[in-house]
């Protein structure tokens, strides 16, 4: 998706990859099959996991790759690309493989979210833009779905456009925090193109329009009497803003036999304001008002007041969500694995780096879920390569790849294939879900995760484990490459 359709997104790469691509072209390697895992190193925020999303948006950026004749125009203008290559770009299109884990997929450090098996130039082009689209929308789902975790149950709706970075970041996030977890959104627009329900009531600023706060209750209950909800804190929250509405409520609701209506509060302290609101609303024969609450929360600050015993029913989330501010980086990366010789044999290809977590996990891989088959949890990951199988009627005993000695037998479990097919030369072969299947699909995903990996401080570490075969490979190129 974006804004401005005059922008060729094809053009979204890093400049390297269009010097890279020339190299490739004038070396005669333009159609040297590759393959580029795209993963992350660290869970944000110190979290047990995090949630794959932006897939969608990266199969219609795949779909619409080409280059326009302003696009070669620029290019020819920078005085270093030949026509030669400038002619093979005329008539470029995707025509490899991918592969990737559905939207929605809880997914850990070290494994690859997505794997592109392609020709050189085909796969070094759509760096930039695979990166940002699902390190953008991985990022909102993880930090959504924590605050609605934090949430117990409780409606969160998403309300950050105006403190995102940019038109599509609002558009998207939304979008993300909806698999992540929240109910809806404060913009219209992702309700228009993507269904994200979208709700708003009043600012500050109607009830400031009208001669008293009560006027601006009432003629809100008059013109929206389903479900009004009222802010009640431009003034005096408890001193008039709750008594004001209340009398509206009265006045308005009750003769039409109307029971639905809710308070938000955007400032104050919450816990405090909201205990003693529910007993005004209780006392006033309200048992039935609902109490939002805004203004910067988070997932901790969501969870203090709940722990203070906060009487609230539903939370707005915006510049915290939508920004991801406690940690607003997804760090993705996308490296080469394996390369094809002539005779289409998979070479296995290693980045090696002082920093251990660098070091990348070499060749085509399969990437595997055990979840206990008596009780559907999920045990560990299990990358292998491309042309292992596991069976899962036999035990099977993994390893830390990095701390060898620690071991565990596996043993009555289901092995998953968690990647899916998404292109084949260049089609399209995976059928898109709705996106209240994705949000579906993520929480029972979710559901299959301990607790322990799911806690806030301190989660357990869930285990990417390699093949011994893989783990072989690995340290054979490292002892290869460093010795």
């Amino acid at each position: 998706m974006q804004t401005n359709p005059n922008i060729n997104l094809t053009m979204l790469c890093d400049f390297y990859e269009l010097t890279m691509a020339n190299g490739y072209f004038r070396s005669g390697m333009q159609d040297k099959i590759t393959y580029f895992d795209l993963f992350f190193r660290k869970v944000p925020d110190e979290g047990g996991f995090a949630i794959a999303a932006g897939l969608e948006q990266a199969i219609e950026y795949i779909q619409n790759l080409h280059f326009g004749e302003d696009d070669i125009a620029y290019l020819r203008s920078r005085g270093i690309f030949g026509e030669d290559f400038l002619d093979y770009l005329k008539s470029f299109r995707f025509t490899g493989d991918i592969w990737a884990v559905p939207e929605g997929t809880p997914v850990f450090p070290k494994e690859p979210i997505l794997t592109v098996r392609a020709p050189a130039i085909e796969a070094q082009l759509v760096e930039t833009f695979l990166l940002l689209t699902l390190n953008h929308q991985s990022l909102i789902a993880t930090k959504a779905n924590r605050v609605c975790r934090a949430a117990k149950g409780r409606v969160v709706l998403e309300f950050g456009s105006r403190r995102a970075q940019g038109s599509d970041a609002a558009i998207l996030g939304a979008r993300a925090a909806y698999i992540g977890g929240c109910a809806g959104t404060a913009c219209p627009l992702t309700d228009q193109i993507y269904g994200v329900p979208a709700g708003g009531t009043m600012a500050h600023s109607w009830v400031q329009m009208f001669p008293s706060q009560y006027e601006a209750f009432r003629t809100y209950c008059e013109i929206y009497p389903d479900n009004p909800t009222l802010l009640v804190d431009t003034y005096n929250t408890l001193q008039s803003g709750i008594p004001d509405a209340i009398r509206a409520f009265n006045e308005v609701l009750k003769p039409r036999g109307l029971t639905k209506c809710g308070i938000r509060l955007d400032s104050g302290d919450m816990t405090y304001l909201t205990k003693k609101a529910r007993q005004m609303l209780d006392d006033a024969g309200w048992q039935s008002c609902s109490i939002s609450c805004s203004n910067a929360l988070d997932e901790y600050l969501i969870r203090d007041l709940l722990l203070q015993g906060a009487q609230i029913d539903q939370f707005g989330v915006g510049e915290r969500l939508i920004t991801a501010r406690s940690e607003p980086v997804f760090g993705g990366v996308y490296k080469l694995a394996a390369v094809e010789d002539e005779n289409g044999n998979v070479i296995p290809k290693i980045k090696v780096s002082e920093n251990v977590g660098k070091i990348t996990n070499p060749h085509f891989k399969k990437l595997y879920r055990f979840f206990g088959a008596d009780n559907g949890k999920a045990i560990a990951d299990y990358l292998c390569v491309y042309d292992e199988t596991v069976d899962d009627t036999k035990d099977l005993e993994i390893f830390d790849p990095d701390a060898t000695w620690k071991r565990k037998k596996v043993y009555n479990f289901q092995a998953k294939e968690l990647m899916v097919p998404i292109f084949k030369n260049g089609e399209l072969v995976y059928k898109l879900p709705s996106l209240p299947e994705i949000k579906a699909y993520c929480q029972q995903q979710i559901d299959t995760l301990w607790d322990e990996v799911k806690r806030f401080d301190n989660p357990h570490t869930y285990y990417v484990d390699l093949s011994q075969k893989l783990w072989q490979i690995k340290y054979d190129l490292l002892r290869e490459k460093t010795f």
